[in-house]
């Protein structure tokens, strides 16, 4: 059994420094949507997210959908049933592109790219393990409701339910 966490006893795992820094960093990103795109096959609604001082230009965006499209080319052998999230993210560490699809049995593959700012010729998988962060995690909790609500359990035809997936996005500051 658990015992209760109490002030001054904290498991010797939570270091009190780091959480308190963490959180006196803390901040709101812009997200804003960039449409829904093609790629490989697929339909992929493309968001940017921006930490402060940094854009999400074109180039970010083309960069992006390239990397997407090479992913999602051997998406079909991982279950995909055409639809995904891209996230294109101007980090304050670096750069960040996270391709989330939709795979049967109610599931999701997610591929999480990283590279230098600025730079995204330079994008490598990134290192086993790592997960979407706080703001990202925010966009992909939207996703997953929107596609819940139009495409799972949405009326009328397919066509119909993509059309209202695609416009429910995302837009402003998340924290």
């Amino acid at each position: 059994m658990t015992d209760l966490v109490t002030p001054g006893r904290l498991p010797a795992s939570v270091t009190a420094p780091d959480l308190l820094e963490l959180a006196a960093g803390y901040h709101a990103r812009a997200v804003t949507p960039l449409g829904t795109h093609e790629a490989a096959g697929h339909l992929v609604k493309v968001y940017a997210i921006e930490a402060p001082g940094r854009v999400v230009a074109d180039r970010e965006k083309s960069a992006a959908l390239k990397l997407a499209a090479d992913h999602l080319a051997s998406a079909g052998a991982r279950g995909s049933l055409g639809l995904a999230v891209l996230l294109v993210h101007a980090g304050g560490d670096g750069d960040y592109t996270l391709v989330h699809t939709w795979i049967e049995g109610y599931m999701s593959d997610l591929a999480i790219f990283a590279g230098p700012a600025g730079d995204p010729g330079r994008m490598r998988p990134g290192r086993q393990g790592l997960a979407p962060c706080v703001w990202e995690e925010a966009v992909l909790a939207h996703e997953r409701d929107a596609f819940t609500r139009h495409v799972l359990s949405g009326d009328g035809e397919l066509e119909q339910r993509l059309a209202a997936w695609s416009d429910d996005v995302l837009k402003g500051d998340v924290r």
